[in-house]
């Protein structure tokens, strides 16, 4: 996950209950059933400060939209106040977790990774959906290598298997050149191996996503595949086109 500024994050939180916050309305005099809560600001305020809030919850709490937390009658706004109680013990949790136990590990942050990549799936992990998130990731890598060697008559492992191929170019058939041919068993061990590579994330992660149903992945594992996506993608877009003469 992209580190968030934990302190920031929690004063925003904070902030957000309070100007979310509500007073209860009892029953007015002779009536029954008519209570209500009744939020504390203007609701405009509170709706304004909601567009800014939600972007923090779906980074700390991906799935607070959906998640079966117990509704409570006639209070305004009352998922995104219980999300950002939430949100603050987590919070608060990690921080401690970080400021005592912390690991020393680089953390990947998913910000970094190649803008086909994270550009193209940013909307479906705030959301939660990381099984989805990988396979539009693959789609996208597909799609502008494609673009970039002006084919559609091969897609994914056979498209990028016979781009990364060491064979001259062929008409209709360009090659991705990572560096000049000089003629080395390194060149050529760097080509084989990215058309090895191409073919290994397709085959292994892109085709069990898009052909066989399965469980919502995790984050951790979900990201560590998208940077694999993220490495093919950079060796696209920085390789040369060859094409035949």
């Amino acid at each position: 996950m992209t580190q968030i500024n934990r302190e920031w994050a929690i004063s925003k939180l904070s902030d957000y209950i309070e100007v979310a916050s509500i007073t209860f309305v009892p029953d007015g005099p002779g009536t029954i059933g008519f209570w209500s809560f009744e939020l504390d600001k203007p609701r405009p305020q509170v709706q304004a400060a909601t567009q800014i809030i939600e972007q923090v919850l779906d980074r700390v709490l991906p799935g607070w939209r959906t998640a079966e937390w117990k509704k409570p009658e006639r209070q305004p706004f009352w998922r995104e106040r219980e999300a950002a109680h939430r949100a603050i013990a987590q919070l608060e949790a990690e921080q401690e977790l970080a400021d005592n136990l912390g690991s020393g590990a680089p953390q990947l942050d998913a910000s970094t990774l190649h803008p086909w990549v994270w550009g193209s799936v940013q909307g479906l992990w705030g959301s939660g959906h990381y099984r989805q998130a990988v396979g539009v990731a693959s789609v996208a890598v597909n799609a502008q290598s494609q673009a970039k060697l002006g084919r559609k008559d091969l897609s994914e492992s056979k498209l990028l298997g016979d781009a990364f191929s060491t064979r001259d170019p062929e008409a209709g058939k360009p090659r991705l050149r990572l560096a000049p041919d000089d003629g080395s068993e390194t060149w050529r061990s760097r080509h084989d191996g990215a058309a090895a590579f191409a073919r290994g994330v397709y085959a292994a992660i892109r085709n069990p996503i898009a052909h066989e149903a399965g469980d919502e992945l995790e984050e951790n594992e979900a990201l560590e595949q998208l940077a694999a996506f993220s490495v093919l993608a950079r060796w696209i877009d920085s390789a040369t086109v060859e094409k035949a003469p």
